[in-house]
């Protein structure tokens, strides 16, 4: 008889013990030993900026099941028996005798293994800054990192309160906080701290902050997050971090920044380096190179989670995510093949979605920049809509983004913006990129109708008939980047507002000519035949009206700044209460 099969795993936050508990049930018999360097096991990393916040209230809900039940070394060796070995770090692979060197509190000692398992996940980028190293200055991958930021906070006995609070009406604002990098984990920790009171500033070296969207759907969450008291500086670096035995400040380009905590979040990279030492193939994005399988180049070797390259199924090539459901995704597929059963992991579109205060953002597969940059000929349209139908109550906007490949007219990417219901629509959109759908497929598709949950045409419905009318040659649009440009540089043509008077006095863009859609036909005299107009409303729903009537009367310049007024991501003159 056979001994069992040692399968050791080298991680225990996420992908780590799905395999194991994936693999448990398939291989009652195999020896599975988990080996992980921290001593949290299985914790919801993704919900570390609600625990700062006070959202999620007690640590015990990061680390315990639904049912309230501890994911301790205990629960994994009682339910599963899987060996959890905590406060353990793996130092070196041996891969010719098949063994790993680890060391804990007791030293130095080696594990042997039939199969390799490397969940080793992510680790922060922290840039070498003067004072990075000064004990109130974080990152947030750890449980730890986020005890350290409370104990930070509650010092001067703060509660956080149970939804943000705007600095500019807090009685008293008890700390100055930074937050250097304004990607997913800065822009929600911006709004944890918020629910302490903090004031709060974002430095972005980008020109923009959340990278994962294009510049005027990232200029809009900036615009909100500003509306709510968080000040953001794009384009900005940190210099260095000021303090003796505390920080006290983040120094920027001529300006210095008073900061009692400070938060980096300039990102993550592979942690891959346990394998690269050992000799494993590692991919062009520093991630461990994987087949559809999860086997390294080393066939007793697999690799899941964020340390694992992933496949971009869109543009074809290889890509670095980290994804807390992609990890999870990844360790299943790895313990079907480590059991027999043969399993693929297809690859990903590049999905996220974030909650930034009331907004919701998110996006999938390629951004317009990205699509551009792979030579495709893109062509997008940015759609404002409600979330339900109008007169429903608790209607929100949302405002959607897609792109897509003006020879077949496949989707290529989407991206969502706003107050409303933005993951279902980008849940839609990602499984129409996996399936290779064109716009024309994606404005058939047959969406659930009930007046709580969504208009007779759906956000992505009708964003998807906008752009076939643009692929179409039936609308002629603009985007509000291209539009400011002409502005700035002073070009003459006609910058038409056809929404009504009420509308333009509550708030306007500057140098536009308002001419309300229902009077249009009667003032067409008063238009200029020999210059371009470019026209938009609210949404550019009426604005795509006013060309089809300009067209039809003999213009032939006309164009749709797209998103309209609700998407315009620079100044409006607005009227004060």
């Amino acid at each position: 008889m056979s001994s069992p099969r040692k399968v050791l795993i080298i991680g225990g936050v996420a992908a780590g013990p799905k395999t194991a508990a994936r693999l448990r049930r398939l291989d009652p018999t195999a020896e599975i030993t988990i080996v992980e360097k921290g001593h949290f096991i299985s914790y919801a990393g993704c919900s570390l900026p609600y625990y700062v916040a006070g959202v999620v209230k007690e640590q015990k809900e990061l680390v315990s099941t639904a049912l309230g039940v501890p994911r301790d070394p205990a629960f994994f060796q009682k339910s599963l028996n899987v060996k959890v070995l905590t406060h353990t770090e793996a130092t070196r692979i041996d891969r010719a005798a098949r063994r790993v060197e680890v060391r804990d509190a007791n030293g130095t000692r080696s594990l042997d293994y039939d199969v390799l398992v490397l969940a080793t996940g992510v680790k922060p980028v922290v840039p070498k800054l003067p004072g990075v190293n000064l004990p109130n200055v974080f990152t947030l991958h750890r449980i730890e990192d986020a005890e350290g930021i409370k104990a930070i906070l509650s010092e001067g006995k703060a509660e956080p309160k149970a939804t943000p609070v705007h600095y500019f009406e807090h009685p008293a604002p008890h700390r100055n906080a930074v937050i250097i990098g304004g990607g997913l984990i800065g822009v929600e920790m911006a709004e944890a701290l918020a629910h302490w009171g903090c004031r709060v500033t974002i430095v972005e070296m980008l020109p923009q902050i959340l990278p994962m969207l294009d510049w005027e759907m990232a200029r809009l969450v900036q615009r909100h997050m500003e509306s709510k008291g968080i000040r953001v500086l794009t384009g900005t670096t940190a210099k260095s971090i000021e303090g003796k035995d505390r920080a006290d400040a983040v120094v920027v380009e001529g300006e210095r920044l008073p900061a009692e905590l400070i938060v980096i979040a300039v990102g993550v990279r592979p942690n891959s380096d346990l394998a690269r030492d050992a000799g494993i193939e590692i991919g062009v994005t520093g991630a461990i190179q994987v087949d559809g399988g999860m086997h390294t180049s080393d066939p007793s070797i697999y690799a899941v989670g964020d340390c694992a390259e992933d496949h971009n199924l869109v543009s074809g090539l290889p890509m670095f995510l980290s994804n807390g459901a992609n990890a999870n995704k990844k360790g299943r597929v790895a313990a079907n093949n480590i059991a027999g059963r043969d399993d693929q992991f297809p690859g990903v579109v590049g999905s996220a979605v974030c909650k930034v205060f009331d907004f919701a953002v998110a996006r999938t597969g390629l951004t317009e920049k990205q699509a551009r940059d792979l030579r495709y000929e893109a062509e997008t349209c940015i759609v404002p809509a409600p979330d339900k139908v109008h007169h429903y109550p608790g209607m929100k906007s949302i405002i959607l983004k897609l792109i897509a490949d003006k020879a077949t007219r496949k989707l290529l990417g989407a991206q969502g913006v706003g107050a409303g219901e933005v993951a279902k629509r980008m849940d839609v959109l990602a499984t129409a990129l996996v399936a290779g759908m064109t716009v024309d497929q994606i404005a058939n598709l047959d969406l659930c109708y009930a007046p709580p949950f969504s208009a007779p045409l759906d956000n992505v419905l009708v964003a998807a008939n906008v752009l076939r009318n643009k692929l179409d040659g039936l609308m002629h649009g603009i985007s509000p980047i291209e539009v400011r440009g002409k502005l700035e540089g002073g070009e003459d043509f006609l910058f038409l507002d056809v929404r009504t008077p009420a509308e333009f006095e509550a708030g306007h863009i500057p140098d536009t000519k308002l001419i309300p859609l229902g009077a249009l036909r009667d003032k067409l005299a008063e238009l200029p035949r020999d210059k371009e107009i470019i026209a938009f409303c609210q949404i550019s729903l009426r604005a795509y009206s006013a060309e089809r009537i300009l067209r039809a009367s003999g213009f032939t310049r006309i164009r749709v700044m797209d998103g309209g007024f609700a998407a315009w991501p620079y100044e409006k003159v607005t009227r004060k209460p």
